[in-house]
């Protein structure tokens, strides 16, 4: 098998924020605590042969508002807890996660976490929003805008959103064809996705 890319990180990865009307609106300040179990986060990352997609858990995270509008939150992702789960052949499914933990990729000895700090949230129209933020993968920090829809009362927010990763820019460059003339199939796309579904409680 050839080896390949993903997303890991991939937050992140990555990941998610928000702006709407609180229920809990006319209190100051109010804090959720991301349900780690309740959460789940997906990654797919493509080549030029095909994809791989799999798993990553979200270890810790907040989300505070105030006067009815998020005002910040922060999301840290496990970078030793990917999997793969299209691979059913535990040789090859064990040499792909040990490839993606490598230096190659996420060096998830030396940086076992990833994180996302809500920087920014737009409203759109009904529950879509723009957020921005600053992801940090392998100790390397970029911004990054994605589209999220976010249902909210006073004791639960549920974010659902999309997040397209440009691995390059965290220092990921195996298999790139941005950076690697001549490699023909064996190009691993530069983005990867990750499709977040966060649950969060009121404290």
């Amino acid at each position: 098998m050839k080896k390949t890319v993903i997303t890991g990180f991939i937050a992140a990865v990555a990941v998610t924020a928000f702006s709407f009307t609180n229920p809990k609106e006319g209190k100051n300040a109010s804090a959720y605590t991301i349900d780690t179990k309740a959460t789940s986060t997906s990654w797919l990352g493509k080549k030029v042969t095909g994809q791989h997609n799999g798993k990553i858990n979200i270890s810790k995270g907040t989300i505070t508002t105030e006067q009815g509008s998020i005002t910040g939150g922060t999301v840290e992702f496990d970078m030793n807890s990917i999997t793969c789960t299209d691979l059913t052949d535990k040789e090859w499914n064990d040499k792909l996660i040990g490839h993606l933990k490598a230096d190659d990729f996420f060096g998830s000895d030396k940086f076992p976490t990833a994180k996302f700090e809500l920087t920014k949230v737009t409203a759109k129209k009904d529950n879509d929003y723009d957020v921005a933020g600053k992801l940090t993968i392998k100790g390397i920090t970029n911004e990054i805008t994605f589209p999220a829809k976010i249902k909210m009362d006073a004791k639960t927010v549920v974010v659902i959103a999309k997040i397209t990763v440009n691995r390059t820019k965290y220092g990921i460059k195996y298999g790139s064809a941005s950076f690697f003339e001549g490699i023909g199939d064996k190009a691993i796309d530069d983005n990867f996705e990750l499709d977040i579904n966060l649950v969060a409680n009121a404290k």
